[in-house]
């Protein structure tokens, strides 16, 4: 039996959709709104939760990369995304951990990269993201 078949990579996948945004922001509000002594999770749920959170801020570090490299390299806005782009970077480069601290520490990543897409996209809000009402 003969066939052809095409790799498709991730990035081929997601380069042209849209994050789906809403989801990801409900639950990094829910897992900052945590109280420190969360021991209720168990490690593996936290890595799991962790793990996600981490792919989803390459993504959106990636959508931010995009209109921040169009901007002059003097620009005050340019220089704070790659500030904030350094941060992520250096954060999602610790090894991930079994713990609340990690998950809550991945969610910060992804709130501060979306805060930042949204200024230089000009779609800022006021509303800070919170935890959505049961």
């Amino acid at each position: 039996m003969t066939g052809t078949h095409q790799v498709l990579h991730e990035n081929d996948v997601t380069a042209e959709l849209p994050l789906d945004r809403g989801p990801y922001e409900h639950l990094v509000a829910a897992v900052l709104a945590w109280t420190v002594g969360v021991d209720a999770l168990p490690s593996r749920d936290c890595e799991q939760l962790a793990l996600q959170l981490t792919g989803h801020a390459h993504e959106v570090a990636s959508d931010v990369r995009r209109p921040a490299e169009a901007l002059p390299r003097s620009s005050g806005r340019r220089a704070l995304a790659d500030l904030v782009l350094a941060e992520a970077d250096q954060a999602l480069g610790a090894p991930l951990e079994g713990t609340v601290r990690c998950v809550q520490q991945r969610a910060q990543v992804v709130r501060s990269l979306y805060a930042r897409l949204d200024r230089l996209t000009g779609t800022y809000s006021e509303t800070p993201m919170t935890v959505p009402p049961p």
